[in-house]
């Protein structure tokens, strides 16, 4: 599936992560995952391996989405907290394909070199039916003044800088009259307030008073945000499911490593037929969905990102539940104890239980691909 360079690509993230994020992961479960770990991500950057996707003139590896599938994959299955930098690339995918040079530089750059960037889309009124947005940028002369609010924005608390979805034209249709705005997170009139998750993680609400957006800071143009903002999806489904597929893969081999020493009625529960069945049919799904993730990131490479929104939808999908899968089947097979917090299961599951919700909820994701067929 892989080229040689790609499989050592793979093999130097694994052997990065066994010898290092473990203390991370710690210390990011020891602290709510407010750390998210800026650390770690810094340390990734100086290994060139942020990025890997983004072109070198705006300090990325100049690969493509199967190199950045497998860190994000890799550094999911080694337990990296660096959650929010998924985030932080599906942002920078947008300003790749609608910015202008100089955020490209600002943003872009800034995420490569290990810092948290964030998109603020969400907002309490508007989640699945994102058009419904409500936070309104009125136009004043060289500036929009921007007001409202939005929620579970992943690493607004971290992050250099928002990319925001605004609504600029109160009588337009529906999906149209919107308007992305970028803007540092120092901007007055910007409040960010924590939400504390089941995972640890740290996402935010974020109110606007008032707040004041130059002209200039507009991404892409004024009132044609949504098709733009549709365009790029395809690349964040890609972005969660490669994320779920190593996290599948860490439940699994937690438990398979379990199933293997545990032992009742005088040998390991691993060689009971019951045991060995389930784990099989897990092993295939996961095998199936890292294919299709990879297949994708190829198709991806090849140009085609605009015609994968069925693709991407499926990714998402079922990735994102086979992730789920795993760590409530771990927890299962490994009794009492994969329900204690010592052997680091209930983690998993925890984590499983947001990436079917964020990115488009996974009854969309059924929606677009049963809208694929006609239905």
């Amino acid at each position: 599936m892989f080229t040689a360079e790609q499989s050592e690509f793979a093999a130097a993230i694994e052997r990065f992560c066994a010898d290092n994020c473990a203390t991370f992961e710690q210390r990011a479960q020891l602290t709510n995952g407010l750390s998210n770990s800026s650390e770690l991500l810094r340390r990734f950057a100086e290994l060139g391996w942020l990025g890997v996707s983004i072109p070198v003139a705006y300090g990325g590896g100049g690969a493509g989405m199967v190199e950045e599938c497998i860190f994000l994959e890799e550094t999911a299955r080694g337990q990296a907290p660096i959650h929010a930098y998924g985030t932080g690339l599906t942002a920078a995918q947008t300003y790749l394909r609608h910015g202008t040079e100089q955020q490209k530089k600002e943003v872009v750059g800034n995420l490569c070199a290990g810092h948290f960037e964030a998109i603020a889309l969400s907002e309490p009124g508007a989640g699945s039916d994102l058009a419904g947005v409500r936070t309104r940028a009125v136009r004043d002369d060289h500036r929009f003044i921007v007001n409202g609010q939005k929620t579970w924005i992943t690493a607004a608390h971290l992050a250099d800088h928002l990319l925001v979805l605004t609504r600029t034209d109160p009588d337009a249709a529906k999906h149209h009259g919107l308007t992305l705005l970028y803007l540092p997170t120092s901007t007055p009139g910007l409040d960010i307030k924590a939400i504390q998750t089941m995972d640890g993680h740290t996402v935010n609400d974020v109110f606007f008073t008032d707040v004041v957006v130059p002209v200039d800071n507009v991404v892409g143009g004024i009132g044609d945000a949504w098709h733009r903002l549709m365009r790029g999806l395809n690349v964040e489904r890609l972005i969660i499911a490669a994320m779920s597929q190593g996290a599948a893969r860490r439940s699994l081999q937690d438990t398979i490593g379990y199933v293997r020493t545990r032992e009742q009625f005088g040998r390991p529960i691993g060689t009971f037929q019951a045991v060995r069945h389930r784990l099989a049919d897990l092993a295939a799904e996961i095998d199936c969905c890292r294919a299709y993730v990879y297949q994708v990131a190829a198709q991806i490479d090849a140009g085609l990102e605009d015609q994968l929104a069925r693709e991407g939808s499926i990714a998402k999908l079922k990735c994102t539940e086979v992730a789920k899968r795993a760590a409530l089947e771990g927890v299962q097979l490994m009794g009492g104890n994969g329900y204690s917090v010592e052997f680091g299961m209930e983690a998993q599951v925890r984590k499983a239980l947001a990436p079917p919700i964020y990115g488009g909820a996974n009854e969309i994701q059924r929606e677009i691909i049963g809208k694929s067929l006609g239905l």
